[in-house]
């Protein structure tokens, strides 16, 4: 009889708990030389081995709304750094915003980003402009750059205010099979304003943007959307009466996704009470009531992705006074680690999966990304610590801005590795 062989893995993933979409058991998780799973299963045996002891060892996170700032806002972020900041948060995955200098709206930029990415410890891919220039006035070149491989389209930072165009937009991408991403802001009701409408914005002296800036815009859409049957994602939600037109949309049969942010699942308009620049995001934060609602939708899935809306700014931008400050706040580090502590009891870690791993991988069109933990699935995996305590430090990060409005809260759960096509790229927290 011949003499069995132990395998010897190049990598090993060692004495984690699985959590994906088949569910939850204990189990090694053995990586090839391809990058790839060779194997689930016990005491596995490793050339090189990576204690996750107490830990779940998760598909890589997928975040639908990054902003990289290149080209033009490298002082800000780069594609790489703020790759780096994903690779911490346990993202192997991230969508750049096309609201960069120029606009993601040709095929040179998009290549451009494409090709920037391929240096960054995660799978970066790129959203396109809607509109050319994002000025809201003629289509960027659709077809063009969905050749390319873009799925997501948005002139995120501002809605397509023109509805004609809009439908075009919508028409245009049905037949190609990508989808529109929106921005619900109607400009003329939010101009001038600097952060929710309501009790705050009259105590600070500050004007405010009303919730119906964002709700007439989302009502408008869904109209849209039901008008031509294309496929419909709505960006960063933030008041109650979004999520319940959403929730009625989906309950219709509509074709729409939605998103929402660790920032308005979590905080509320009273963190501008300090006149803080870092707590200016746009949408505003709303109130404790929208911020509920919100969190009902995430957990009876209205609302379908967390999505971090990372927005890096250099210091002396967000030094300003509160009215002079651009929006924006830092999200990609610390975004499972929220969303862990703050909703983590009720929506669980298969319900975390969900909304930031498969459904923003399927979304995005990544077909590497948010897979189960099986043999033959590339090695993309978030390795989270849950019962690790710590405190945000805005300097500890890789992100070339400081603006973070999670720093000196205390957190539970860490990222201890993340595995990016079978290499790691963060090893005991820190980047390889």
């Amino acid at each position: 009889m011949a003499e069995r062989r132990e395998v010897t893995y190049p990598l090993v993933i060692a004495g984690g708990e699985i959590v994906d979409a088949n569910g939850r058991r204990r189990a090694d998780v053995g990586i090839g030389a391809d990058g790839r799973i060779a194997a689930v299963g016990d005491a596995l045996v490793a050339d090189r081995s990576l204690d996750a002891t107490g830990c779940v060892v998760l598909p890589g996170l997928v975040d639908l709304h990054s902003h990289l700032r290149e080209p033009g806002g490298e002082d800000a972020e780069t594609i790489l750094s703020g790759g780096r900041c994903a690779a911490r948060g346990g993202f192997t995955g991230i969508v750049a915003m096309p609201n960069t200098s120029p606009a993601v709206d040709s095929a040179a930029v998009v290549r451009q980003v494409l090709d920037a990415g391929r240096e960054a410890p995660c799978e970066v891919t790129t959203a396109a402009a809607i509109t050319v220039g994002r000025a809201g006035e003629a289509l960027a070149p659709m077809g063009e750059l969905a050749d390319l491989g873009v799925r997501l389209f948005t002139d995120d930072g501002s809605g397509v205010q023109d509805g004609r165009l809009m439908r075009r937009a919508l028409e245009y991408g049905r037949g190609l099979g990508v989808t529109l991403a929106q921005h619900c802001e109607d400009a003329a009701l939010a101009a001038g304003g600097h952060l929710h409408e309501g009790e705050w914005s009259a105590r600070l002296g500050i004007a405010g943007q009303p919730a119906e800036a964002e709700e007439l815009m989302v009502q408008r859409d869904l109209a849209l959307a039901r008008l031509t049957g294309a496929c419909m994602h709505f960006q960063h939600l933030s008041t109650a009466r979004s999520v319940a037109m959403v929730r009625a949309a989906k309950a219709e049969g509509l074709d729409v996704t939605a998103e929402a942010t660790p920032h308005h699942l979590v905080l509320t308009h009273a963190c501008c009470a300090g006149y803080d620049p870092v707590f200016k995001v746009n949408p505003p934060l709303r109130t404790d009531a929208d911020v509920a609602a919100l969190r009902a939708g995430l957990l009876d899935g209205t609302i379908d992705v967390v999505a971090t809306d990372h927005a890096p700014h250099p210091a002396q931008a967000k030094e300003r006074p509160f009215d002079q400050a651009p929006p924006g706040m830092l999200g990609l580090e610390v975004a499972l680690a929220v969303v862990h502590t703050e909703l983590g009891a009720d929506l669980g870690f298969d319900g975390i999966v969900r909304a930031m791993s498969v459904r923003p991988a399927r979304i995005a069109g990544m077909a590497d990304q948010g897979r189960p933990v099986d043999v033959g699935e590339v090695a993309n995996l978030c390795v989270f610590d849950p019962a690790l305590t710590w405190e945000v430090s805005a300097d500890d990060t890789a992100s070339r801005s400081r603006n973070n409005p999670w720093a000196g809260r205390t957190l539970t759960g860490r990222v201890r590795h993340t595995i990016f096509a079978g290499n790691p790229v963060v090893e005991d927290g820190s980047l390889a």
